[in-house]
């Protein structure tokens, strides 16, 4: 997928009063990438409010998305008040809801200020493109790696330790945290809506590889089912989504066939942007009889 096509998820047609539609990516997969729900219901929600940033939104995962089928949007306008808005969007396909999602708005202020400083580590530049790394014909994780970076563009990252997705010692627990640089790799118009929007579509990334990768697997091999259940995200700070960010994730806890996974999102100077925390479905998939 291009920039372009990026974009195009992006610019939903409106159909009614505070409704809209959105296509999906044509991408081969077989669910709908929460990434682009959350974004396009982003999208959805900022075109209601004038003159006020959102500032946090919490969703739910209700059904797979069909990418075959248009996402019909509802916003509704719960609250406007002096500084603040909420906004509630419905995302729905054939009438049945796959998602919704609350976001809040709020007109810029002043007030205190601290964050966490990033952690040390290599810049962007000094970590392989793991898309680069030449296959291994006898490596089917490799195969499967190369295909599901394929995938994903016009998003990319680079892991800061790319032998976390060749995972060795299935079942032995490691260390759960793990940091990886992402952005959109070709250049955005300047809106800022359309960033805030592209970096929900990059917080979906990655999160559920975290809780994988620990106990020694990977999330393309096929060993489990897994989805986003739920979905956070606060920002902070102004950014540029086609810049480089530092995603630094670490999972908390896994318990039931779910994964607890949190997020912290820097730029490239520094400077924390956003942060995130997801609950996924991580279930073993059982042998089919014969």
């Amino acid at each position: 997928m291009k920039v372009t096509e990026l974009l195009a998820l992006f610019d939903l047609e409106t159909v009614g009063t505070d409704i809209f539609v959105g296509q999906c990516a044509t991408n081969g997969w077989k669910r709908v990438f929460g990434g682009q729900v959350i974004a396009q219901s982003l999208v959805a929600a900022q075109r209601t409010v004038a003159g006020r940033a959102p500032h946090s939104l919490h969703a739910y995962f209700i059904l797979g998305g069909d990418p075959a089928e248009p996402i019909c949007f509802e916003v509704e306008r719960i609250r406007d008040g002096r500084s603040f808005s909420t906004r509630r969007v419905v995302a729905r396909q054939r009438g049945e809801v796959i998602f919704h999602l609350s976001a809040s708005f709020q007109e810029e202020e002043e007030g205190l200020e601290h964050a966490f400083p990033m952690p040390e580590g290599p810049g962007p530049d000094e970590v392989a493109d793991p898309f680069h790394l030449p296959p291994d014909a006898s490596d089917p994780q490799r195969k499967q790696m190369n295909a599901f970076l394929t995938r994903i563009r016009p998003m990319e990252f680079r892991p800061l330790n790319p032998r976390r997705y060749r995972p060795a010692n299935p079942g032995v627990l490691g260390d759960p945290r793990q940091s990886v640089w992402i952005r959109i790799a070709e250049r955005l118009p300047d809106d800022p809506a359309i960033h805030r929007a592209a970096l929900a579509y990059l917080s979906d990334m990655t999160l559920i590889d975290t809780v994988l990768v620990a106990h020694g697997y990977f999330i393309a091999s096929g060993q489990f089912q897994t989805a986003s259940l739920d979905h956070a995200l606060w920002i902070h700070r102004s950014f540029r989504a086609d810049e480089w960010l530092l995603y630094v994730q670490d999972s908390p806890n896994a318990h039931g066939a779910r994964g607890l996974t949190r997020g912290l999102l820097y730029s490239r100077a520094g400077v924390l942007v956003a942060s995130v925390a997801q609950e996924g479905l991580i279930r073993r998939r059982r042998p089919r009889p014969e």
